[in-house]
């Protein structure tokens, strides 16, 4: 990812936990790789879980039967990477991220049938389709657990995704609508900066008035 030196968020090292079900995540996604274009910024992108997330809490039935099937998502990621060096694992993530988000949020398919989905993703990027099976079971919701618990221990509880690093202080958000673009990015990304920098700060917020707007 091309990334220019400018401005206070320069040198920054920053990772940003998603899951690909979460509109909001995709669009601070669609952000960062906005203000990497215009800062000197280097994205890690780790999966969190929306299912881990939610386990075991009183949801109304539609929100649970959404949490109870948006394991494939996150659970075909962690078993496509888990055995990859890092960079290579890093750059997959991003690649799967991508292709769910087209998916899910830009098509406008949402995630009722994420085995297809799934069976779609990993068809494109040329990946092993045992990896569709190892989605829809168990096996390595240990590495998963472990990959949202490291999000949790960053940022703390009570908090959903997307969730950003910054330098290693972590925070929910932010959430955008649309995604800025060029030096706005890097401008929002600047503040970002300047707040996970300043010592006690912990929390911004506002009433959201506007969806997800993908354009």
């Amino acid at each position: 990812m091309t990334a220019h030196t400018s401005g206070s968020g320069a040198g920054t090292r920053a990772e940003l936990f998603f899951d690909p079900a979460c509109p909001w995540a995709w669009m601070t996604s669609r952000w960062m790789m906005e203000a990497a274009q215009v800062r000197d910024l280097d994205v890690t992108w780790s999966v969190m879980s929306l299912s881990v997330l939610n386990e075991g809490r009183d949801l109304d039935a539609d929100y649970r039967a959404f949490n109870d099937g948006a394991w494939v998502g996150p659970r075909s990621i962690i078993a496509a990477t888990k055995d990859l060096p890092e960079d290579e694992a890093n750059e997959l993530r991003k690649k799967m991220y991508d292709a769910y988000g087209q998916r899910i949020h830009l098509d406008g398919r949402g995630t009722s049938d994420y085995v297809a989905l799934a069976t779609e993703v990993v068809e494109e990027l040329g990946l092993d389709p045992a990896i569709v099976e190892i989605a829809q079971g168990e096996s390595v919701d240990a590495e998963l657990r472990a990959s949202h618990q490291r999000a949790m221990d960053l940022v703390g509880d009570d908090v959903g995704t997307p969730v950003i690093s910054v330098d290693g202080v972590a925070f929910f958000g932010p959430v955008v609508t649309p995604a800025p673009k060029g030096e706005e990015a890097g401008r929002l990304w600047d503040g970002c900066v300047l707040v996970a920098g300043t010592p006690g700060f912990f929390e911004l917020k506002r009433t959201r008035t506007q969806g997800p707007d993908f354009s």
